[in-house]
């Protein structure tokens, strides 16, 4: 899967390495950093033949969020935020009224899964990331972010989890 750090830099060697340290913290090479993802590959990793530019075609190492490829980028990274939302959103609304305390409880239907995915602040079910990285999870806070940061960037990676 594709997702995307937002981090401040003012060249594009520096946003890469800020998004690369974004992404160690989220596969626990980072101290104190728990993983949530088995690995990562950047976009400026040409050799790399399973993932990366093999697996999802031509994307920048690193573009500002203002330029064309940095805009669509933030839209792909954005558009995921929100599908992925509203179909576990969907699924919960389906499943709680037809399922008892006691079926929620045993995780008939993975409900409760699908709950844990709705708070989820990284992981599988979160595609944008600051750069400390933590989640971004709502228009506002993706706002903030992008009218907070002077040179914002956005490093997309191919993580396995």
């Amino acid at each position: 899967m594709l997702i995307y750090a937002l981090v401040e830099a003012s060249s594009e060697d520096e946003a890469l390495a800020a998004g690369k340290s974004v992404f160690d913290r989220l596969v626990g090479i980072s101290p104190h950093a728990d993983g949530v993802f088995d690995y990562y590959v950047t976009f400026d990793e040409a050799d790399v033949t399973c993932a990366g530019h093999a697996r999802w075609g031509e994307r920048p190492a690193a573009a500002p969020v203002e330029s064309d490829a940095g805009d669509a980028l933030l839209e792909a990274g954005w558009e995921a935020t929100v599908e992925e939302f509203e179909q576990t959103l969907a699924d919960v609304r389906e499943a709680l009224p037809k399922l008892s305390d006691e079926a929620v409880m045993r995780d008939e239907g993975l409900v409760r899964h699908a709950c844990h995915k709705l708070g989820a602040y990284r992981g599988p079910s979160v595609v944008l990331y600051d750069e400390h990285g933590h989640g971004i999870r709502d228009r506002e806070r993706l706002n903030l972010i992008l009218d907070d940061t002077r040179e914002c960037w956005i490093v997309p990676a191919d993580v396995h989890y």
